[in-house]
């Protein structure tokens, strides 16, 4: 198997080949605004997958995927040329839904912020149920407390000392 810095390596270089060749060189009227987000090579540096976004709905996407698919062959030889390999890696164009995935993080943020401020309404308005401090605090369990240390030093010195005379 390759180095995964040399498969890290090639795949940056395939991003930026096709890049470079859809800005330049692909002239498909379907081809709509494109960028092209990432490269992923196997380790065998036999097959890549090209991650891209476009800009538009729904259409635009679709149109654009037909245009890669038709220049793939165009494509997959740019790059294999460029990267100098005996075999030039087959590639696979993945429309990249970040874009999707960040609008739908945004509304659970959004839902969860509205969800804590009306848990804190909520919790200004509350009552408590019983009594304001539901445990019984006497003053007398702290000199007691004092008193019940003396007694364990007394038994501590006591243990000590009769381990002393024996």
């Amino acid at each position: 198997m390759s180095d995964p810095a040399k498969v890290r390596r090639h795949a940056e270089r395939v991003r930026e080949l096709v890049a470079s060749v859809v800005r330049s060189q692909i002239k498909d009227p379907r081809l709509g605004m494109i960028t092209i987000t990432d490269a992923r090579i196997t380790a065998d540096l036999r097959d890549a997958t090209v991650f891209y976004t476009v800009l538009g709905d729904a259409v635009a996407q679709a149109d654009t995927a037909a245009a890669l698919e038709s220049a793939k062959g165009l494509l997959r030889s740019t790059v294999g040329k460029a990267l100098g390999l005996r075999h030039s890696p087959t590639l696979t164009f993945v429309l990249d839904d970040v874009q999707d995935q960040v609008k739908h993080i945004d509304d659970l943020l959004a839902a969860a912020r509205n969800a804590d401020a009306e848990v804190q309404r909520l919790a200004a308005q509350a009552k408590y149920a019983g009594e304001a401090q539901p445990y019984r605090v006497d003053d007398e369990t702290d000199e007691g407390d004092d008193a019940d240390e003396a007694d364990a030093a007394t038994d501590v010195e006591e243990t000590a000392r009769g381990r002393e005379t024996r």
